[in-house]
């Protein structure tokens, strides 16, 4: 494999580490049960992550092994500022922190495969992109959910 392809994946799989711990930090901070449980089950998606980019970079499959799928992008972390990390966050803070970080690595994994020729490397950066971003909609859907809860009026 390319050297500079190993490095590059060598980097994402650093990333996922880090947001693995980074989600683990934040489930120790969270009071509300559910809210932790959903934390501590993006974070399990970020060790599904690099367990694809470690079989990706020994060669055990090609870019294939993720299916890219249809996300909503509801783009509300990019209108909403990212708060800060701290013992007293409500659930709405936690998805939009969880929000931000999801569209951070959606734009690493995309800014890094429009550096690449089409093929495998391209390929493979686009799918975790997808994989970032389907997160991303989903931290969203809770944040929209949790930050404006629907009432009986509709």
């Amino acid at each position: 494999m390319d050297p500079k392809l190993l490095k590059l994946i060598d980097t994402a799989i650093q990333r996922e580490e880090d947001a693995y711990a980074f989600y683990r930090n934040l489930c120790g901070r969270v009071q509300d049960p559910a809210v932790g449980e959903t934390i501590d089950w993006i974070a399990g998606e970020e060790q599904k992550h690099k367990a694809f980019l470690v079989k990706y970079r020994n060669g055990e499959f090609g870019a294939a092994g993720l299916r890219l799928s249809d996300v909503v992008y509801y783009k509300i972390a990019e209108h909403q500022e990212e708060p800060a990390v701290s013992e007293d966050m409500n659930s709405a803070q936690v998805y939009l922190v969880a929000s931000h970080r999801e569209m951070r690595s959606h734009q690493f994994y995309t800014v890094l495969a429009q550096q690449h020729a089409a093929g495998d490397a391209r390929e493979m950066l686009l799918q975790m992109a997808n994989e970032e971003l389907k997160h991303k909609e989903k931290m969203e859907y809770l944040y929209a959910n949790t930050a404006f809860p629907q009432t009986s009026g509709g």
